[in-house]
């Protein structure tokens, strides 16, 4: 049994260096409020919120809000404005109180609380831009490529051979 806890250990080790090695995703997870959430407690101004954030595509909103008195719904721009719910684009309350948009579309999106909540300030207007490319990669060296063995080895060989080499220990161990 040790034997197989300490395969599973060193796979999982290998699986988390080779999660590292990959590129860093460029998606955000925005909580709407912070750490107030939405609600109508909190005096949150939500368009003061918003202002200073950069949403791009792929990133994703997350609204935490009391189930039972709050939901989150998107509309279009007159309805966003005039605090009108009754035929959203989309309702996006799950009835969990936590719910998770995707901005996946370079638009801007509009969402509101019904049942009374948009008239106390619970509205946001979130435009979403393009995602925006990756940084450039540094100079190469004189004499190295970007795609040299060295890169090869050191970003993809290297971390499969871990990978298999803890996932070939487990399976001896249990032998």
């Amino acid at each position: 049994m040790a034997g197989l806890r300490r395969g599973l250990v060193l796979a999982a080790a290998a699986v988390l260096f080779a999660a590292a090695m990959l590129p860093e995703a460029a998606a955000v997870r925005y909580t709407v409020g912070d750490k107030w959430g939405w609600t109508s407690n909190s005096n949150v101004n939500y368009t003061i919120w918003a202002q200073g954030k950069h949403f791009h595509t792929e990133d994703w909103l997350f609204f935490v809000y009391d189930r039972n008195q709050m939901n989150v719904l998107e509309v279009n721009k007159t309805n966003y404005e005039n605090c009108i719910s009754d035929h959203p684009l989309h309702n996006w309350t799950t009835g969990a109180g936590r719910d998770v948009v995707p901005l996946n579309v370079t638009k801007t999106f509009y969402f509101i609380s019904g049942n009374g909540g948009c008239f106390g300030g619970m509205k946001v207007a979130v435009p979403v831009e393009k995602t925006p490319p990756p940084p450039k990669a540094a100079p190469a060296k004189s004499g190295t490529t970007p795609s040299s063995p060295s890169t090869f080895r050191s970003q993809i060989f290297v971390p499969a051979l871990f990978a298999v080499a803890a996932v070939w220990d487990s399976i001896l161990l249990m032998l």
